[in-house]
């Protein structure tokens, strides 16, 4: 006897398959192309907050004057190191991409060991900068 749920002479219909999203475990490389979307978005950020610069520089030292401060202020200096992050991001995982490109890294070990290898260069390499401006005086 054969159990089905098929009404007579028509097939039963298989479950409808989920959304691939739905059915996938969240792991480093995901994370990274995430996050390197995200750090494309904030380097127009950044531009924008370079151009203002630029602007307020031509615009006279009033002007400059109060770009900086406003820079220079807490939350202007929490931007900034956002900023300085996601550049370091941006450029280390660029250059996972150029490996991948070359038909290199894709093998899933060496793909999650490169991601922790991105976050862990962008990590350092903005401490090492903030901490060289701390150091040298590059804030008041």
């Amino acid at each position: 006897m054969i159990k089905s749920k098929a009404v007579a002479g028509v097939a039963a219909l298989r479950p409808r398959p989920l959304s691939p999203y739905m059915t996938w475990r969240w792991h480093l490389t995901m994370l990274g192309s995430i996050l390197h979307r995200a750090t494309g978005f904030a380097l127009y950020v950044g531009a924008i907050l370079l151009a203002g610069w630029a602007a307020a520089l031509a615009a006279g030292p009033t002007a400059y004057g109060q770009y900086m401060t406003l820079l220079g202020g807490v939350p202007g200096k929490i931007v900034l190191f956002g900023f300085t992050l996601a550049v370091f991001f941006h450029l280390g995982n660029g250059i996972r991409h150029l490996v991948w490109d070359s038909g290199l890294g894709f093998a899933p070990r060496t793909a999650t060991a490169t991601g922790a290898a991105v976050i862990g260069f962008a990590i350092v390499a903005t401490l090492a900068v903030w901490g060289l401006a701390i150091v040298t005086g590059g804030f008041q």
